[in-house]
Formats: C-alpha cells, structure tokens, sequence
C-alpha cells in the first residue's frame, strides 16, 4: 500500500458523454481503494450531483463489469454550471452563483478532493473551484478531440471507429444507386473526427470547421468524379463546417448549458446545394449520438484507465490543480490553467491535411 496526502475523494462525470468513461471511473476507483485506501464517492449527474448532494459511494463491486460498458454509471450533464446556475424567482428564471454549495456538500461527505472527468467546460468549472481552493484534478474527455493540452482524448477512438464503420456502410448503397452520400459527424470546432474517419472511409469531399468550404469547388470536385465514370460520391462534413463568408448552421440555443449552441443541419444543406447543381440524387446521414454510444475501443479502454489510475496518483501525492495528459505515449500532467480556453484544433497545413490532398480529396477551398 502506497500513501496518501489524502483519504477521501470525489468524482464526477460532466459534459457530453464519452466510450471511456466508465472505464476510467473504474481505475480510479480500484486504484484508490487497492494502493492508497482511499474512500471514493461519486457525484450523480455531473456538478448538478454535487450542487444537490446526489453522491454515493463506490465500492469495487459498484464498478465491477464496467470496463466495456459506454456511457457513465454516475450520469452526466452538460448543464449546471455552479458559477451559473439557474434560479427561479417568482416568475423570472434567473442566474446565480451557488459554488458555496459545492464546497458545503464536498464537505458535509468529508471529501478532500475531487477528480472531474470532463471536457472545456466541465475543467474549465473545475479550474475556478480550484482556484477558490477546492483540490481538484482533471481528466480530460471529448469525442471531438479538442483538448490543446493533451495529444488524445478518450472517447475519440471509439466515435472514430463508428464513424469510419458508417462510411464503409454508406459506400455499398451510395454505389448501388449512384448517389452522392453526405455523412454529418459531431466535431463543432474541431474537425477531427470528420477528417480522420474520411481518410480512413475514402471520402471524396471532406468539410472541416478549420477550412471554410466553397461550394463551387465541392461540386465541380463532384462533376469531376463523373467525368471520370465514377456513379458515386462520399462527403464528410464536421457539424460545425461553414461556407466561406458565412456561419455554422445552428440547430437551437440551450441557456444554461456550458456551451449553449446545438449544431446541426450542415449536412442538409451540403446535400441540398449538390443535388440542385449536379443534378445528382443525393441522401444525408447524421450520424449524431451513435458516436457516443455503445462500448469502448480497446484503445479508449487502456487509454481511459491509464488517465483514471494516474489521476488517483495526483491526488495521493497532493499535486493538486492539474489535469493528466497523453503526451506522445507517455502519461503526464499539466496545470488546469494550460488545459483549458484553448481548443485543439486541426492544423490546416498539417500532416493530415497534405495527405488528403496528395489523396485528391477536396476540402473545400
């Protein structure tokens, strides 16, 4: 048994759901109880869970038979931001501060720290409560892949692989009736997951948020093709792809979420502009929340409880204020301050990039 600056410690899952996360819930809670003795309690439903006291404790037989299981044993939420929450007054829904509840609950339990596996927002919430002194660590998860201070995120292996799955799926019947197949993926500003499963499916038209697209060159990409004898064609396009010159396609707005845009319907209008200059029939698959469902990759497993025990090991030692990391195949850790307000974006003259293009994908410009 290893020591401990600690003996009891809190966790929760907020944001977005991810393949992973149980898995790192898992290996925090195994390497807590089996290294250090420590007492681990979950918060349910993200910050909502530790603003309302909605907290258990978990034990080995709580996360037993987890570790291929998607979503999260603890809920999530990517509302109830506890610097920003809403009150209702009378007849008027307002906005507050009640992060003194978070300190009052995490207290009432007699935790000393808490692990917050979550994205921007969540470590960015996360961030501030440190900073008021709250110990806290950080685990970072994204499907998109977003994270500037870590050179993967859990989940995005898994929403990869699915996305990838629905390409070579869209190929077969994109072929038997010569259409154009326009497959929307999550990835609002980072275009990731389009431009990677695109590569991997043999995407003909790849639309990534980092490249604003022009419509002309899509479809004289797509003229080209039949030129060329070719009766189908693929595009991939990220949700948050936009022409250039113009704006994402926004679904709705959600008030008091951490990010309060809902993206969607790109892929229509993609799909709609094709078909009316081509003359081509073309058909829309958004792939929307199978990216996030359904079991874990081994990769995101491993990936996702190498980040959950290195967690516990911050806490132990007391290195309070740092999110870990995946630095090249190493994990590491760095300050919460450097892990958050900047967005891993693609680099558009990056490898990736120049790849696809010596491929002849179009990206749109």
């Amino acid at each position: 048994m290893a020591k401990s600056v600690v003996k009891h410690i809190g966790v929760l899952t907020g944001g977005g759901d991810a393949p992973g996360l149980n898995a790192v819930i898992r290996s925090i809670v195994k390497t807590a109880i089996r290294e250090y003795q420590i007492t681990v309690t979950g918060f349910e439903n993200g910050f909502g869970g530790v603003i309302k006291n909605q907290a258990r404790e978990l034990t080995e037989q709580d996360v037993a038979g987890i570790l291929p299981r998607g979503g999260t044993i603890l809920g999530t939420t990517n509302r109830d931001n506890p610097f920003h929450y809403p009150v209702v007054k009378g007849n008027e829904k307002t906005f507050a501060d009640v992060s003194d509840r978070v300190f009052e609950n995490i207290s009432i339990h007699g935790i000393e720290a808490l692990i917050v596996i979550g994205g921007d927002g969540s470590l960015a919430i996360g961030k501030e409560l440190y900073d008021l002194g709250l110990n806290v660590v950080g685990v970072p998860k994204t499907i998109d892949n977003d994270l500037s201070a870590t050179d993967q995120t859990f989940g995005f292996d898994t929403a990869l692989t699915t996305a990838t799955e629905a390409i070579d799926k869209l190929h077969t019947t994109a072929e038997s009736h010569h259409r154009v197949m326009v497959l929307e993926v999550m990835g609002r500003y980072a275009g990731w997951i389009a431009l990677e499963s695109g590569l991997a499916g043999g995407a003909d038209v790849i639309l990534i948020p980092e490249i604003p697209y022009n419509m002309d060159v899509v479809v004289q990409k797509i003229n080209e093709r039949t030129r060329e004898k070719k009766k189908f064609s693929i595009i991939v396009v990220a949700e948050g792809a936009k022409p250039q010159g113009g704006e994402m396609v926004v679904n709705k707005h959600v008030e008091d979420s951490f990010d309060p845009i809902r993206l969607g319907g790109i892929g229509n209008v993609v799909a709609q502009a094709v078909e009316a200059a081509t003359g081509k029939e073309s058909r829309v698959t958004v792939l929307g929340h199978l990216q996030r469902g359904g079991s874990p990759t081994a990769y995101d497993r491993i990936l996702s409880t190498r980040y959950g025990t290195e967690a516990v090991n911050l806490v132990a030692k007391g290195l309070f204020g740092n999110m870990v990391c995946l630095k090249g195949q190493h994990i590491k850790h760095v300050p919460l301050d450097q892990a958050v307000g900047e967005l891993h974006k693609v680099p558009v003259d990056g490898e990736l990039v120049r790849v696809a293009r010596h491929l002849g994908i179009c990206l749109g410009d």
